[in-house]
C-alpha cells in the first residue's frame, strides 16, 4: 500500500528527547506523498530543553509538512466530523498523555485529534516513550493495547539497567505500522529489542 494522497494527522507530545528520531519519519511520509497535518501539545510549543526550543520544533514541523500546526482543542475537533483523517499518529506518546488517553481524558489538541479519529473508526497509531511503562503506567498501556482502533509501533526497553521501567517505540517502524493499521492489522511483534542493532 502507498501512502500517497493519504491524510495523516501527526501528533507530538512532550518527550523531547525522541524528536530527532521522529522527524525523519515525518519526512518519509511527506516524501511518499501523504498530506501530513501536524498537531502539538502546549508542552511541545512552550518548553525549552537541552533538546531545543518549542518554537523551533513547531517551525521545523510546519516547514517539513507545509501545514500550520493544530495547536488548540478547538482546531483539532473538526478532524473528526468535518475534516476526517485517514490515520492519526501520536509519536512520541508520553506516559502522561498515554494515561489520559487510556482514561478518556481529552485535554490537549493531540488527544482531541485522536478522539475525533476514533469517533470515525479510523486507526490511531501510537509510538510510546515513557519512563513508567513497566511501572504505574503499565495498566494504562495494557488498556490501550486492548482498545479498538489503536495500533502500536513496536516498542521495547530502551535502558533496562538504568531505567528498567522505561519503554520506547522503535520510531523507524512508524510507516510500516501505519500501513498495517490502515489494513486493520497490528504489526507484529509488538514487543521488540529497542536497540537490537546495538546488542553484542
Amino acid at each position: 500500500m502507498s501512502l500517497k494522497g493519504k491524510r495523516i494527522g501527526f501528533g507530538l507530545t512532550g518527550s523531547h528527547c525522541t524528536y530527532d528520531e521522529v522527524f525523519p519519519e515525518i519526512e518519509k511520509l511527506v516524501n511518499e506523498g501523504a498530506e501530513v497535518i501536524p498537531i502539538v501539545t502546549s508542552t511541545v510549543q512552550n518548553t525549552e530543553t537541552r533538546f531545543g526550543k518549542g518554537d523551533d520544533w513547531v517551525e521545523r514541523i510546519e516547514k517539513l509538512t507545509g501545514n500550520h500546526v493544530v495547536d488548540t482543542i478547538v482546531k483539532a475537533e473538526p478532524l473528526g466530523p468535518k475534516l476526517p483523517l485517514d490515520c492519526m499518529v501520536i509519536a512520541p506518546l508520553t506516559g502522561n498523555s498515554m494515561s489520559k488517553m487510556a482514561n478518556a481524558l481529552t485535554d490537549s489538541p493531540v488527544l482531541m485529534a485522536a478522539k475525533a479519529t476514533m469517533r470515525n473508526h479510523r486507526p490511531v497509531v501510537v509510538a510510546i516513550s515513557t519512563n513508567d511503562a513497566l511501572g504505574l503506567n503499565g495498566v494504562n498501556l495494557m488498556r490501550l493495547m486492548a482498545a479498538k482502533d489503536i495500533y502500536f509501533v513496536p516498542y521495547g526497553q530502551d535502558n533496562p539497567t538504568g531505567k528498567p521501567s522505561s519503554m520506547v517505540a522503535r520510531m523507524s517502524m512508524i510507516r510500516d505500522t501505519i500501513i498495517s493499521a490502515l489494513e486493520r492489522e497490528q504489526i507484529q511483534p509488538v514487543i521488540v529489542e529497542r536497540f537490537k542493532d546495538d546488542l553484542a
